[in-house]
């Protein structure tokens, strides 16, 4: 019994996940959303409070900007808010930021 014990040793669920979700084909669009939750910390607390990310759809994430001068700073920031966002572990899943006028 002791053998059959230290042969089959249940697996972490948290290692586990990664794999599943590829396997599935989720993987990417898990990550993606992962960013949506993570838009406030991506950007900061100014612009987090003029916007909110609101999904995530083959490769594109779309922010809502309700304000015209916000957009417009959102619009000519997003090639470095795209490289934070890629900067981590799981932001490759993100191709392109679309952002849109209503709330």
């Amino acid at each position: 019994m002791n053998d059959r014990k230290r042969r089959y040793r249940p697996a972490d669920m948290a290692s586990l996940v990664p794999s599943v979700l590829s396997s599935l084909g989720l993987k990417r669009s898990c990550d993606g959303w992962r960013v949506v939750a993570q838009w406030p910390e991506i950007v900061g607390v100014d612009i987090a409070a003029q916007s909110r990310a609101e999904r995530f759809s083959d490769g594109v994430l779309y922010v809502t900007v309700p304000l015209d001068v916000w957009r417009q700073e959102l619009h000519m920031q997003r090639e470095l808010i795209l490289r934070k966002i890629h900067s981590l572990p799981h932001g490759k899943a993100v191709k392109e930021i679309r952002l849109t006028g209503t709330r």
